[in-house]
């Protein structure tokens, strides 16, 4: 519906057939069913797969792959190199390369390539666009709100630019690491590290002690694994745990940076243990038996298993990888120029074993009513609860906001029509914030099963401090419709559920009923 005009096919089966080479999916649900009119391209290689999956023989798979509607062949030669001998032995027809190639051309076309070749190659954009002050400041300014306080207990954050700090950790002065993975084009020489940076956001107000602490990964074969050019350099772990002790002893509050490095997320980087890796563990442990209050910021790219950290460590800022201008973000919401707002896109577990773990789950036919202890003959386990360490939507800020009980304007939405959810939200701390107010909704009956709940809106809204606002969300039959499982898309008349917060643990609902 808006435009799109090309399509890659991605590189795993679906019910058995490659998705580059799914005739049902590329002319029929995207083409015939969808009305698709660009270009559809492979993935990187993705043609040579076909073989290794078992879905094509190596003489076939260019053959197999243009039949199914796929334009463009990305790196592998076949179409180039095999095509020609298909279409000889009759396995495709001049009409599929004419229809590929047209719609091809036709993009080349609509991008004015035949009458420039060469209008998006502009070498001088790189000294006008790229790392200029304003596009830095933008960078800054959205890694900031990206941030997700997950605690903050004792309220250290903001922390206050006084005394003695302890910065600690391996990716405290890391700054070929701040922009996270695939981030190929990045120039680490133009960033700085948290280092850098809390040195110049402190000056003489307070001293800023420094240790590294540790390596990434105790074994150095592990962390070679996920170096992938971004090296951060090993020591000896017991000397730099002690090192770190050292100065964390003489400090009056200790701010650790921790968590992944920047290529142990993202593509090939997945990982069986997904807790904060070994020796940095271990450091935080040793930090945090020191007595001194600890803050950790959490670097990584994925939901971590934090039990420990979270029983523990009193105030815990996820920084994720912010990018080329993350360092000075983090410091702008440590020191409090910034007010955290982010919330957790997924949820994350207490423990490996819960895992797969989404707030949309399906209804069980046997449900855990109460999670504060193992019932058996329900769905849930003997050892943990089923709740998440933090459900998804979840972020903390340095001001506390208060929702009042929402309200509709009629309990009836007709069809075609539509109605409106209002809440008030109050700002009831000491800092300005904007907050996220999320609506969920919920289906008790259908055709088929639906989600205990989904995500269908959000506003997010700044809030001055002891102000309320009041939050507004239109409700329309579009908001209730689905997939069943024939592909049909529409709702189910009847009772629905409506449920408005923080984040999807913490809601009020409502009922209302759709014609």
């Amino acid at each position: 519906d808006a435009g799109v005009g090309s399509v890659m096919t991605s590189f795993n089966l679906i019910n058995g057939q490659h998705a580059t080479a799914s005739e049902w999916l590329i002319n029929g649900v995207l083409r015939n069913d969808w009305g698709f009119d660009g270009f559809v391209v492979t993935d990187y290689g993705s043609i040579d797969e076909l073989p290794l999956m078992g879905v094509a023989d190596k003489e076939d798979a260019a053959a197999v792959t243009l039949r199914a509607g796929t334009d463009m062949d990305m790196v592998t030669g076949r179409y180039l190199n095999d095509l020609k001998c298909a279409l000889e032995r009759g396995q495709v027809t001049e009409k599929m390369i004419d229809d590929a190639c047209r719609r091809i051309l036709t993009a080349k076309q609509q991008l004015g390539l035949f009458d420039n070749p060469y209008k998006y190659c502009k070498p001088e954009r790189l000294a006008k666009d790229m790392y200029t002050p304003r596009h830095r400041k933008i960078a800054r300014d959205i890694a900031a709100e990206t941030f997700v306080l997950l605690k903050n207990d004792k309220h250290l954050l903001p922390l206050q630019k006084k005394g003695r700090i302890a910065l600690i950790g391996p990716l405290a002065n890391a700054a070929n690491n701040m922009s996270g993975t695939w981030s190929g084009y990045c120039k680490p020489e133009n960033h700085k590290s948290l280092l850098d940076v809390f040195r110049d956001a402190l000056g003489t107000d307070a001293e800023l002690l420094y240790a590294q602490g540790s390596n990434i990964y105790y074994d150095e074969t592990t962390q070679r694994n996920c170096d992938w050019g971004r090296s951060i350099a090993r020591g000896n772990d017991d000397e730099m745990h002690r090192q770190a002790i050292e100065i964390a002893n003489s400090a009056d509050i200790i701010i650790c940076a921790l968590g992944e490095s920047a290529e142990m997320s993202g593509e090939s980087s997945s990982r069986a243990e997904i807790t904060i890796p070994d020796t940095q563990r271990d450091l935080l442990k040793q930090l945090y038996a020191t007595g001194k209050p600890v803050i950790l910021l959490l670097f990584t790219g994925r939901p971590l298993v934090l039990d420990w950290e979270d029983n523990h460590i009193p105030t815990i800022l996820n920084v994720w990888f912010g990018g080329s201008e993350a360092a000075d973000a983090i410091a702008d919401v440590v020191f409090g120029e910034k007010v955290p707002s982010g919330k957790l896109t997924t949820t994350w577990p207490c423990s490996i074993g819960q895992i797969p773990l989404y707030y949309n789950h399906l209804p069980s036919s046997h449900p855990d009513f109460d999670s504060t202890q193992f019932n058996p003959y329900r769905s849930n386990y003997i050892d943990v609860s089923n709740e998440p360490l933090y459900p998804f939507g979840y972020g903390c800020s340095y001001t506390t906001f208060a929702y009042s009980k929402p309200y509709i304007s009629t309990d009836r939405l007709a069809k075609g029509g539509a109605i409106s959810l209002s809440i008030d939200v109050s700002n009831a701390g000491d800092y300005d914030g904007y907050e996220i107010v999320q609506l969920y909704i919920n289906d008790p009956v259908a055709r088929i099963a639906r989600p205990v709940k989904e995500l269908k809106s959000y506003k997010r809204v700044f809030i001055p401090k002891g102000e309320t606002v009041n939050v507004s969300f239109e409700i329309d039959s579009d908001m209730l419709k689905y997939y069943d499982n024939e592909l049909k898309y529409g709702y189910d008349p009847g009772e629905f559920r409506v449920m408005v917060g923080p984040d999807s643990k913490d809601l009020q609902s409502l009922i209302f009923y759709a014609e």
